[in-house]
């Protein structure tokens, strides 16, 4: 799998699919409307790519200082841009950056 169009179709699935990673798991489960599982995926996580995924989740929650806090450990900056936005350049991102 390589694109958007077809990671949008697993979520006709009722649960992600077994070749997911943690990082595209907790993406699978915020457009399925699940924050409390999409952030249980990445909470355990420790690395930059993790916490850019914890930054946007929070960001979505509202909770913008923790947000903030999490993309500077991504080495990031809160983007301007919406958050559908935001999730298609992470999972375009992270469809082409797949660690297992």
């Amino acid at each position: 799998m390589n694109d958007i169009t077809s990671f949008r179709e697993t979520l006709k699935l009722s649960s992600p699919p077994t070749n997911f990673n943690l990082i595209l798991q907790s993406l699978w489960y915020d457009a399925k409307g699940d924050w409390d599982k999409a952030h249980a995926q990445v909470d355990q996580l420790n690395d930059r790519e993790s916490a850019w995924v914890h930054a946007y989740l929070h960001r979505k929650e509202g909770d913008l200082w923790n947000a903030d806090y999490w993309y500077t450990r991504a080495k990031k900056s809160r983007p301007h841009v919406s958050l559908d936005a935001e999730w298609e350049e992470l999972i375009s991102y992270f469809l082409k950056n797949e660690k297992k």
